[in-house]
């Protein structure tokens, strides 16, 4: 009988959800120019709303860009491909409003130092064969599954906006059990019900059985509650009903909420911001650490001044796991990662990108995806570290 029961909730969104097509746009701006040019600056902000989408920001590169070209490219990869889901990557009007970056930010870049001031996290846990929460990986797999059932045609009424949330019950610290799943995707009207004006049952049950219990398994039990499209119906969707932001999805791009977040965004910004790179190295140590065995749940914080390439500080939380102290894991991270702006950028290779690396992070997470071959996810370095484990 387990002594301590609580429940804890994440969601995710899909690739066609307003704020997650502005992320996406954002990075393919920024994995356009690092393919051609490896020390580009970007940090570049992008807007959307019904019929049109604004691109802004700070760029310093020597690489063209075809923003207009670019963008409706990935819109129409998306699945905004047709008038019927309210945004059509034919017909939407694109605005470029990019300049160069800012000189007085650049000096304090040129000569190494960290692109912002700010903390950033990194986390990892033995809850997932990834060493990350289950929550928020499994509001990612339904986020997935709802753009795979819809571009495979499996559920055809389907649109690209969606939501997904789920609801684990822990057992002391341990999950046991999904208690609820939220699912929420824009559809066409043809299977709302013309007497009540609302989703049909039928269409209900099939989002149920094709993509909640295939990702779910024996997560859910007889007593797992589901709502689906729990409004009635989502016909208008996208960008024709909401607005949209890069970099207001943060906690869907980390860790669901499990622990705190230092406040910046990833999309859009080149690896010499380190509310990206850091962010990346903190997760590639704390997975190596507990990969390790030093620890089974384990979050890093640090943080930076503009300018100055070492961090302020340093700081572990092991929650109680650690099989050596907090303050000696600190002092073996310091020995062993570089964590100036220049040794993480060599270290993850984050100057590199085949067009398309940078994109990928921008829907369903940046961390736990490792068939994405993301190197912030490898645990090449746990096997060095296990001699401290006691």
């Amino acid at each position: 009988m387990a002594k301590h029961k609580h429940l804890f909730t994440s969601e995710s969104v899909t690739e066609g959800h307003p704020d997650k097509v502005c992320d996406q746009v954002s990075d393919a701006v920024l994995d356009n120019v690092l393919s051609q040019d490896e020390r580009g600056r970007v940090a570049c902000e992008t807007y959307v709303t019904m019929g049109l989408l604004i691109i802004g920001g700070e760029i310093t590169t020597t690489a063209f860009v075809d923003i207009h070209k670019m963008c409706r490219d990935l819109l129409k990869e998306i699945g905004y491909n047709h008038p019927k889901y309210g945004f059509d990557y034919h017909t939407c009007a694109v605005l470029n409003a990019i300049h160069t970056q800012s000189p007085d930010i650049a000096m304090g870049v040129d000569r190494g130092g960290a692109g912002d001031q700010g903390m950033m996290m990194g986390y990892a846990c033995r809850e997932t064969p990834e060493l990350m929460p289950l929550p928020i990986m499994l509001s990612h797999q339904l986020a997935r599954k709802l753009a795979e059932v819809r571009k495979k045609d499996i559920l055809k009424y389907l649109g690209p906006d969606g939501k997904s949330q789920v609801t684990v019950e822990y057992h002391d610290g341990k999950p046991a059990r999904v208690t609820s799943v939220v699912l929420a995707s824009q559809h066409t009207a043809d299977v709302v019900d013309k007497k009540t004006d609302l989703l049909s049952d039928d269409a209900r049950k099939e989002i149920i059985e094709k993509v909640a219990k295939p990702v779910l398994k024996n997560w859910i039990d007889k007593d797992t509650k589901f709502y689906i499209n729990q409004t009635g119906k989502f016909v208008v969707g996208g960008p024709q009903s909401d607005t949209g932001m890069t970099g207001r999805k943060i906690i869907v791009d980390t860790y669901g909420g499990a622990v705190p977040h230092g406040g910046g965004a990833f999309s859009g910004k080149d690896p010499t911001k380190v509310d990206r790179s850091a962010a990346y190295m903190g997760r590639y140590i704390a997975k190596n650490l507990v990969a390790s065995g030093i620890a089974d749940r384990l979050m890093i914080q640090v943080a930076y001044v503009i300018g100055k390439a070492e961090p302020l500080s340093v700081m572990v939380d092991t929650y109680g796991t650690g099989r050596v102290s907090d303050e000696k894991i600190v002092q073996i991270i310091t020995d062993h990662f570089e964590l100036t702006p220049h040794g993480i950028i060599a270290e993850l290779d984050l100057r590199n990108s085949d067009g398309t690396r940078f994109t990928k992070t921008a829907a369903y997470g940046h961390f736990g995806r490792e068939e994405a071959g993301f190197t912030w996810e490898k645990t090449d370095r746990a096997k060095d570290l296990k001699k401290y484990v006691k």
